[in-house]
């Protein structure tokens, strides 16, 4: 019986990926902080984290037009949602720049723990294999 790296690595894959999506979605808020009627978005880590464990497979897609996403694709986007401010701004921008700041460095400390978890469990398999 092999060891499927992609079972022992999968979710962290996953999690990288949505830590990912989401490092780009707050960036773009804040780029976009000035730019009237900009809605700022984010992703509910929550929601896609509680999906991929309860799932554990990939969305089904129907490709009906040649701009869908491919089969296989991530769809993790599709958990991008718009945010209420606090405080509404007078030119219809929802971003508040403070707290996208914020979201973006805790973003970033759990995108650099889970790339520490990943690395730790890739030098037990190694230890492990090499009977260590």
């Amino acid at each position: 019986m092999g060891i499927s790296l992609d079972k022992v690595m999968g979710f962290n894959e996953r999690a990288l990926g949505v830590f990912n999506r989401r490092s780009e979605a707050l960036a773009a808020n804040l780029a976009n902080a000035d730019t009237p009627n900009y809605k700022a978005r984010d992703i509910d880590f929550q929601a896609v984290l509680q999906r991929a464990v309860n799932s554990q497979q990939t969305l089904p897609l129907t490709i009906t037009r040649s701009g869908h996403i491919q089969a296989g694709g991530d769809a993790s986007f599709s958990e991008l949602l718009y945010r209420v401010p606090h405080q509404p701004s007078v030119d219809g921008n929802t971003v508040e720049a403070a707290e996208e700041q914020v979201r973006f460095s805790e973003n970033a400390m759990r995108y650099l723990a889970e790339v520490r978890f990943a690395g730790d469990k890739a030098r037990g398999i190694k230890q492990a294999i090499r009977g260590e």
